[in-house]
Parts: structure tokens; C-alpha cells; sequence
């Protein structure tokens, strides 16, 4: 099968890598029909997650069908449409029982993409599939289920929930990427008085702005707590959600957060930062990190489902499997193309794409590339 694969911090390739096959009893194999590129694909490709070795099958969101299955799976059926959690978990550990499920006792966790093959390829063999697995009502708009495989599980649980966002509340979201969006969505469960959107793409805070950002403000991020203090009368926020992963973005959220306040971290931090605990104890302030659990998944699709919340308006490019060469090119350039989340078919390009790339779409399998590290 062909797959898109991790190298070196700087060297990517599409080439023809070996079919997964069931290893453990609770184990399914999904035939993957749609996928996306994550932020923390671009993390890994900088060389920011060193648990992703050399050789590995890039991907941890999608959905697809499964073709086979393990002896003790119970949920699932050869042919079922399902969406994949980027986490995989057993359900039945002392973490999992709490929650937890980022932390499965039983040898789950993030492994998609991370720890083991992941979903940018055109099969992908799912653990624990009875609880990592969810079942895709017929009649449904996959493109749209592929951001609850993460962004917006993300979001909702790492930047709202461990945020405490709640009614009244003045929110700032540090990045209108796709995770700050997803945070912005879900945010408004909770009737928010102000979310606040930071970032330097004008693209995606008018983006922002249609999805329900109260205010933007567009910079490089060296004004950025100027400007929030003034739009606040020098109060600060209540919740500030640090949603791209560089230091300057938490420092932002450090200054910028109010007595009492939350500060979420979502973004995904190659370095050590600079902790204010000096400033923070003495002002109550509450800082919460960690990895999504996906628990809010099923209460989440019944959300997108009843079209409580139109996802499609994240979705900006589409390619197939044998461009995702070049789909990372515009992922990776995502100002200049104004990309948010890229969908990825399972299948030929019908035609000849008529962008130009650095990798051109007739990319040969065993063709490897030097990528650009991005900020």
C-alpha cells in the first residue's frame, strides 16, 4: 500500500509500505477513506515529538471502513463506516475508568502517527478498536466527521473544559488555526461575553469572525497583550488558550490573564518555556496542560450530527492520497494558500492538478524530499 512516511526532521517520502495486519485480538484493520494533515504533523516533522521514529506512517485522524477484524472485537463488523479516535484506549483501566483515556494503562494512548502507523496511508491497523472506533450513521458528511478524529475533541476539552470557560467570561485565543477555531466553536457551549481571536493571518480571523469571535486582533504577536489589555480596560481575560505551541504565545497568555484566571495550553511545545510563577501564585492563576482523551467524542458527533455546528467551513483543500506530497506543501505554507484543514481522499487523482508546487503531484514512490522547517 502507499503511505506517506516520516524520515528525519527533514525528509519526508510517498512511497509503498507494507499492509497492516491484525496483532492482537482487539485489534481492526480500516480500509481509510478520508484523512487531514494535524498541526502536530508539521510538530513532528521539526523534529518537536522525538517518540516518532524514523520509518513511521505519518496520521491520526480519519475515517474509513473496516475490513477486518480481530476475534474479540464486538462493537464492529467487516464493512462498518467509522470515524477513528486519535487516541486509542482499552475502556477497562484504572485511567480509562477515570477518563483518561490519553493515558490507557493497557498500552494505548496517542500511538497513531506517533508510536505506530497512522492514517495518512491507504489501510491503517486500529488497537482496542472497540473503544477507538466510532460508528459513521449512513448518509453522513465524512469530511466533516475527520475533525472529530482531533481538532475538535482538542479544543473542547484541552481549551474550553480545562479552561472552565463560562458565562460572562472574556476568553483570548492565542492562534485562529484550526485547533484555536475548534476552541472557538465549542467555547460558545458556554455563552462566553468576549472571545477574543490573536494571530497574524487576516484569512483566518475573518474566518474567525464568522464562526463568532467577538473581537480579532491581527499582528505578528509582538502587540498582542497591549491590545487585549486595552480591549479588556487593563482587567486581562479570564481565559487565556495558548493554541500554537511557541514560547512567545504563552508568555502572551501569562501577561495576559486576569486574577483568578485560567490558562490553557493546547498547543504543542518542542521546548521548555519561561514560567512566570512568580507573578501566577500570588495571583491565583490556574494552568492546565495535557493530551486530548476524546472522551467528549460521542457527545460531540451527536452535536455536529444535529448541525448544532457546521464544520465544513474548516475544510478549505481537498487532494488525494497519491498528492499528499503536495498537500503538505500547501499545509505547511497555509497563509499564503489561506489552508486551514486539507481533506485527504483515498484514491488517483482524476486529473493532473494544475498547481505548482515544490513536489509535483506525480511524485514516484520511493521518492524522498527535503522539507522546510516551519515556525
Amino acid at each position: 500500500m502507499k503511505a506517506l512516511v516520516y524520515h528525519t526532521p527533514v525528509y519526508r517520502s510517498y512511497e509503498e509500505m507494507p499492509m497492516p495486519v491484525i496483532k492482537e485480538s482487539t485489534d481492526a484493520i480500516v480500509r481509510i477513506t478520508k484523512t487531514t494533515i494535524c498541526g502536530t504533523d508539521l510538530h513532528i516533522l521539526k523534529g518537536d515529538v522525538p517518540t516518532v521514529a524514523s520509518g513511521r506512517i505519518l496520521g491520526h485522524e480519519g475515517v474509513g471502513v473496516i475490513e477486518k477484524i480481530g476475534g474479540n472485537v464486538s462493537s464492529f463488523h467487516i464493512g462498518d463506516h467509522v470515524l477513528i479516535s486519535c487516541i486509542s484506549s482499552c475502556g477497562k483501566c484504572a485511567n480509562c475508568k477515570k477518563g483518561i483515556f490519553s493515558h490507557c494503562e493497557n498500552g494505548g494512548g496517542w500511538l497513531l502517527g506517533n508510536l505506530i502507523d497512522g492514517t495518512q496511508a491507504e489501510y491503517v491497523r486500529i488497537p482496542f478498536a472497540d473503544n477507538s472506533l466510532y460508528p459513521i450513521p449512513p448518509g453522513t458528511d465524512e469530511e466533516a466527521l475527520v475533525m472529530l478524529s482531533d481538532i475538535l475533541p482538542t479544543g473542547f476539552e484541552c481549551g474550553v473544559l480545562n479552561g472552565k470557560i463560562k458565562p460572562g467570561d472574556t476568553v483570548a485565543v492565542i492562534g485562529a488555526g484550526p485547533i484555536g477555531l475548534a476552541v472557538l466553536l465549542t467555547a460558545q457551549f458556554y455563552s462566553p461575553a468576549e472571545i477574543i481571536m490573536v494571530d497574524n493571518d487576516s484569512n483566518r480571523l475573518e474566518i474567525a469572525k464568522k464562526f463568532g469571535a467577538t473581537q480579532v486582533i491581527h499582528n505578528d504577536l509582538g502587540n498582542a497583550v497591549e491590545k487585549i489589555m486595552a480591549l479588556t480596560n487593563n482587567r486581562g481575560v479570564d481565559v487565556a488558550v495558548e493554541a500554537i505551541g511557541i514560547p512567545l504565545s504563552f508568555d502572551i497568555c501569562q501577561e495576559i490573564v486576569t486574577a483568578g484566571g485560567h490558562i490553557a495550553i493546547i498547543g504543542v511545545h518542542g521546548g521548555p518555556v519561561q514560567l512566570n510563577l512568580d507573578m501566577l501564585w500570588s495571583h491565583n492563576i490556574t494552568l492546565t496542560t495535557g493530551l486530548v482523551d476524546t472522551v467528549t467524542t460521542p457527545m460531540l458527533l451527536k452535536t455536529v450530527l444535529s448541525g448544532k455546528i457546521q464544520l465544513q467551513h474548516l475544510i478549505t483543500h481537498h487532494f488525494t492520497l497519491d498528492q499528499v506530497m503536495q498537500a503538505y506543501d500547501t499545509f505547511e505554507n497555509a497563509m499564503k494558500e489561506e489552508a486551514l484543514k486539507v481533506i485527504i481522499t483515498n484514491g488517483k487523482a482524476m486529473n493532473e492538478v494544475s498547481q505548482t508546487s515544490t513536489v509535483e503531484s506525480s511524485v514516484m514512490a520511493s521518492q524522498s524530499i527535503k522539507v522546510g522547517l516551519t515556525q
